[in-house]
């Protein structure tokens, strides 16, 4: 039951991504129960949700992450691109 629950660490890996693209992490929803393969969408108050990933280690979805934030239209600062 643990393991399907979000830890620290979990969103300190998911805090990594989101910064590097400017997101406010004020504007971030990360529910505490894992999910699937994980995944991200935006809601219609304009937060973004984020569900880690119960099927994999939260660290290594993190270019899978990258992806689907570029997908939503949110741009990495060049920088600090996240390595895919």
């Amino acid at each position: 039951m643990a393991d399907d629950i979000i830890g620290m660490d979990d969103m300190m890996a998911i805090y990594e991504v989101t910064d590097l693209f400017g997101i406010d992490r004020e504007s971030i929803s990360v529910p505490l129960d894992k999910e699937g393969m994980g995944g991200a969408a935006t809601l219609d108050d304009g937060t973004l949700e984020i569900r880690a990933p119960a099927e994999a280690p939260t660290r290594d979805w993190l270019p899978t992450l990258s992806k689907t934030l570029e997908g939503l239209g949110f741009e990495a600062s060049p920088d600090d691109e996240w390595d895919s």
